[in-house]
């Protein structure tokens, strides 16, 4: 095992409990919404009117500071309502769902053999592209920008968050082949950071193209932030990239 990064400095918050390892499909909801609250810096401009028809990535607004940045529907159904807040600005995108989902289909490909800007486009037009996130600020990636490095934490500090080790059980295809995808975004390196001792997930200690960290200490130990800090700090003028484990693979 290579070294481990001990962070002293914290608290492991005494609240008792675990979240328990049930996998359990939720029941499909009436309503879906789309909040651009949820992302900072995002000035939505809408795509589709209220009575429209919407598959499940049919582009539903964009950002105004950035066109080519799509948020899509995550189900197909069709837009009943926009919530506005203060000065009007744009809460909540609401879609009323179909019983059964239909789809926009998008190109695949395997990321070895496609270039940067084919696997940029692929990601923006799929809405996936919000998922990576800008250190500093936590704003939304720009896709015109090469970051030094892209970091996935792999494990949570907190309490009762969930076992990353058990989201990815039986995705460790998928976790790879995301992970496929960050190195070609990147003219640096991947980094995942992992609880030592506690990971046994051969997605996170076998991957492949990445490097691998392992920390230990109370929490914050697995926040991104903590781990960028010791890992690669970003300095003036340079940049990184974040996203959550599940995000890998859904990419």
């Amino acid at each position: 095992m290579s070294k481990v990064i001990k962070i002293k400095k914290g608290l492991n918050i005494p609240l008792l409990g675990d979240a328990e390892k049930i996998l359990q499909s939720a029941p499909r909801a009436d309503v879906y919404s789309v909040k651009p609250p949820d992302f900072h810096g995002l000035a939505p401009k809408m795509l589709v009117k209220e009575g429209d028809k919407v598959k499940a990535g049919t582009p539903l607004f964009y950002d105004k500071y950035n066109e080519s940045i799509l948020f899509t529907s995550p189900v197909s159904g069709t837009f009943t309502s926009l919530v506005r807040g203060e000065k009007r600005r744009i809460m909540e995108v609401n879609i009323t769902a179909d019983t059964d989902n239909e789809y926009v289909h998008f190109s695949m490909g395997d990321p070895a053999s496609m270039s940067r800007e084919e696997i940029t486009g692929g990601l923006l037009k799929s809405g996936l592209w919000p998922v990576l996130r800008q250190r500093p600020y936590s704003v939304i990636a720009r896709p015109g920008d090469s970051p030094k490095g892209i970091f996935v934490s792999c494990f949570r500090s907190g309490p009762v968050a969930p076992d990353l080790d058990f989201v990815v059980n039986g995705q460790e295809t998928e976790f790879q082949k995301g992970l496929d995808v960050l190195a070609r975004l990147t003219d640096g390196k991947v980094h995942l950071g992992v609880g030592a001792g506690s990971t046994t997930s051969g997605a996170f200690l076998q991957a492949r193209g990445v490097e691998v960290h392992h920390f230990s200490g109370p929490h914050p130990a697995g926040n991104v932030g903590i781990q960028i800090h010791h890992i690669d700090p970003v300095n003036k003028g340079e940049l990184v990239w974040t996203l959550d484990v599940q995000d890998v693979i859904v990419i």
